[in-house]
């Protein structure tokens, strides 16, 4: 199977090969905008991502097999461009509490209450952070990158990824008083069951 960088420097002589990495980061780089920004933003995000993607094809270092950082850090470089529609989504969820099914077990209702409740303190912690934290972070837990992966796709060195992402942990675990799941080391699996909460 030919990897991101077989394809990427196909598509240098033959440009439409370059749909093909469309076709298996696409979906990826949607659903993270999507969290972030909403519906309508999610839509020109990814279309973008994947334009700039194209046009800087030459330049991207081919030491690297996987594109995902790459294109996870045009997507993240993209969305600052839409940070007021971002900050409404994040202030729209904060505000949004889903009364819970009264035909339900108590306990059910208990653990949606408090489900709802850790979530929203996520979201309020998360807006809070300084933008380069709360950016490391959700490429972590949402785009599933690993530190090295986000080294590339903010272009930074790992220290300043650890560095980064300490603090973003501290402030989750100070808002909630114990630690979430989703910023535990190495769990991109629980990353993303908690978040799909959130």
């Amino acid at each position: 199977m030919s990897t991101d960088k077989d394809i990427i420097l196909r598509s240098r002589g033959y440009p439409a090969v370059f749909s093909d990495l469309y076709t298996r980061h696409a979906t990826a780089i949607y659903r993270y905008a999507q969290r972030r920004a909403g519906d309508s933003v999610a839509d020109d995000v990814l279309s973008e991502t994947f334009l700039v993607a194209f046009k800087q094809r030459d330049s991207f270092n081919t030491a690297w097999d996987d594109a995902r950082p790459w294109l996870f850090g045009i997507a993240t470089n993209l969305l600052k461009k839409h940070h007021r529609t971002e900050a409404r989504v994040t202030k729209a969820y904060i505000r949004s509490v889903e009364r819970p099914d009264s035909q339900k077990p108590m306990e059910d209702v208990d653990a949606a209450i408090d489900a709802q409740v850790s979530s929203r303190l996520i979201v309020a912690a998360l807006a809070a952070m300084p933008a380069k934290d709360r950016d490391t972070i959700l490429l972590f837990a949402w785009a599933e990158l690993s530190y090295e992966g986000i080294a590339t796709a903010m272009d930074v060195p790992i220290g300043t990824v650890r560095s980064r992402l300490h603090r973003a942990r501290t402030s989750l675990r100070s808002t909630l008083g114990s630690s979430p799941h989703f910023v535990e080391e190495g769990s991109h699996e629980r990353a993303t069951a908690a978040q799909r909460n959130a």
